[in-house]
């Protein structure tokens, strides 16, 4: 899905943040379209990564000072940047769409050590379903509204909009973190073979096209968003009390630490 000088300069990269910022890289992934599986042939490579730093870091006076994301302009097709471990584990804790979305990539570039499996043996126990369907909500809500109310519409945006739905419908189903692939969702409409039909087409329309492609709207897919947005209005989660999981995330920050720098 990478082509192998894509990977090997994205590789390059990471080792170069390691060196000048003096971290280790415990996760490094592909986010955004190229992992959902729906990019466009021109799509950027969106290349997210999780540090650490050497144990005084954390213990240092300065702390409050000290950034805790490595970020790169874009100059090319390879946007890349990452996270702290501390920050992306205190983003765990409140259900961090972002960084459940970087542990269940499929597009792994870098995974040192255990860091990465034990935070997905822990996704069950840390991640609220609650929080996960209002954020798709609001994601699809936003999407549909800014930019699919036209006479040509982003062949993205619809995309954009039906993986957070169908994501909440994940959630209301199995009560666990959606996966990421656009391709695992579709199985929650395989009761309506003529709407899948039309994202089938419509998908290899958006694998197709320019990143910015238009095209005109389709009848039977607004038809599901609008009736899903309804129905998603006029409902609420059920609401399941989380147990204390910070005794879980301490120790699995301690562990990724030593680990990393043993």
């Amino acid at each position: 899905m990478i082509p192998d000088e894509i990977r090997a300069d994205i590789l390059q990269r990471i080792r170069a943040a390691e060196a000048e910022h003096g971290v280790r890289v415990l996760l490094a992934v592909e986010s955004g379209s190229r992992a959902w599986g729906f990019a466009s042939p021109n799509s950027d490579y969106d290349a997210r990564f999780i540090y650490v730093h050497p144990k005084d870091w954390y213990v240092s006076v300065g702390l409050e000072e000290q950034r805790d994301v490595i970020e790169y302009p874009i100059v090319d097709d390879i946007d890349i940047n990452g996270w702290d471990l501390r920050k992306a584990l205190r983003l765990f804790w409140k259900s961090n769409p972002a960084f459940v979305e970087w542990i269940q990539s499929p597009i792994i570039y870098v995974e040192q050590g255990g860091f990465a499996e034990a935070a997905r043996t822990l996704l069950s126990t840390v991640y609220s379903c609650e929080s996960g369907i209002y954020h798709y909500r609001s994601m699809a809500k936003t999407n549909y509204r800014g930019y699919l109310k036209a006479e040509m519409v982003p062949l993205k945006k619809y995309f954009y909009v039906l993986r957070p739905l169908l994501s909440v419908r994940w959630l209301e189903r199995y009560g666990t973190a959606a996966p990421i692939e656009f391709a695992k969702l579709l199985h929650l409409i395989e009761d309506q073979p003529a709407l899948l039909a039309d994202i089938d087409a419509l998908l290899a329309k958006k694998r197709a096209a320019p990143e910015m492609g238009l095209d005109r709207p389709v009848a039977s897919i607004d038809a599901f968003i609008d009736a899903e947005l309804l129905r998603l209005e006029t409902s609420a989660p059920d609401r399941i009390q989380r147990g204390n999981v910070l005794p879980e995330l301490n120790q699995l920050f301690h562990h990724a630490l030593i680990q990393a720098w043993a």
